[in-house]
C-alpha cells in the first residue's frame, strides 16, 4: 500500500509554505477577478437587479404607474462602496473554482491514488454546484421574493398615504449577494457529507435515522440566510431536504465501495 502513496515526507515548515503558496495564489486570482470585474461593474449591477425591474416593469402600462422606478443611495460613498462590492463579489463567485482548485493541489500530495481518484468527482462536483445554487436563488427564489415583497406597496386612498418602495441599491444588492452565497455554500451538502461518511464521520443509517432533526435544522438555517418570508424560506430548505436525501444514497454508496476495498485488501494480505 506504501507504494500507492504518492508523496514525499515533508517536514512541517514545507507544508507551511506550501499553505502560503496556495493561499497567495488563491487571492491573487480573487484580485484579479475584482479588477477584471470591476470594469464591467456596470453590467453586473443590471444583471443583478434585472429580477426586480422585470416585476416592477410587468405592471407598466399607459394607465398604469410601475411598481418601482428608480433605486436610490442615501450616502455619499455608497453608491462607490457598493460598486466595489459587486465587482469583488463577482470576482469572487468566477475564481470559486480556482481557489477550490488550490485546497485541492494543497492535500492531494497527501493523498493515496485510490483516494484521489475518489476525490476527483468531488472536486469537479464542487464548483457546479455552486453555480447551481445560484442559478436556483436568481431564476427561481428571486422572481417569488421580490413579487412577494412588493405587494405590500398600497396606492393610498383619502386621508392616507400610499406605499411606495424606494429601495436602496446597497442594501438590496448585499441581500442578493448574501442570497446567491447561501444558496451556492448549501448546495455543498452532498459533497460534504459523502466526504465525512468516506472517513466515516457520518453513516448512511445515522443519517437516515436523524432525518427529521435534519429538516428542522434545515429550516432553521433557511430561517436564518433569507428574508422574513415563507417563499425563499421554503424556496431553499426543498432543495437542501433533496439533496439531504441525495446525500443519504451517495453515503451508502461510498460505504459499499469501502467495504469492498477493505474485503479486497485483507484477501491480498
Amino acid at each position: 500500500m506504501l507504494k500507492d502513496i504518492d508523496d514525499r515526507e515533508m517536514p512541517l515548515l514545507d507544508h507551511l509554505i506550501e499553505l502560503r503558496n496556495r493561499l497567495m495564489y488563491a487571492a491573487a486570482a480573487i484580485l484579479l477577478g475584482f479588477v477584471v470585474s470591476y470594469f464591467f461593474a456596470d453590467e453586473i449591477y443590471r444583471f443583478l437587479t434585472r429580477p426586480l425591474a422585470d416585476i416592477c416593469l410587468a405592471n407598466a402600462g399607459p394607465d398604469q404607474r410601475p411598481l418601482c422606478t428608480r433605486m436610490i443611495y442615501t450616502g455619499l460613498t455608497e453608491a462607490f462602496f457598493t460598486y466595489l462590492k459587486v465587482a469583488f463579489f463577482a470576482g469572487a463567485f468566477v475564481t470559486f473554482p480556482f481557489v477550490a482548485a488550490q485546497l485541492w493541489l494543497f492535500i492531494a500530495p497527501g493523498l493515496y491514488r485510490h483516494e484521489k481518484e475518489a476525490l476527483l468527482p468531488f472536486l469537479v462536483a464542487t464548483p457546479v454546484l455552486f453555480f447551481i445554487g445560484g442559478a436556483v436563488v436568481y431564476y427561481f427564489i428571486f422572481p417569488l421574493a421580490w413579487r412577494f415583497f412588493l405587494s405590500f406597496q398600497t396606492p393610498g386612498v383619502e386621508g392616507s398615504l400610499p406605499i411606495q418602495l424606494e429601495a436602496r441599491v446597497g442594501e438590496y444588492l448585499d441581500l442578493v449577494m448574501k442570497l446567491i452565497f447561501a444558496f451556492g455554500i448549501c448546495f455543498q451538502l452532498p459533497v460534504a457529507l459523502t466526504l465525512m461518511g468516506r472517513v466515516g464521520l457520518v453513516s448512511s443509517a445515522g443519517l437516515a435515522r436523524n432525518r427529521k432533526y435534519a429538516i428542522v435544522a434545515v429550516f432553521g438555517v433557511a430561517a436564518v440566510l433569507t428574508p422574513p418570508d415563507i417563499i425563499s424560506q421554503v424556496g431553499l430548505a426543498l432543495p437542501i431536504i433533496l439533496l439531504y436525501e441525495v446525500s443519504i444514497i451517495m453515503v451508502r454508496m461510498a460505504e459499499k465501495r469501502r467495504r469492498e476495498r477493505e474485503a479486497e485488501e485483507e484477501a491480498g494480505s
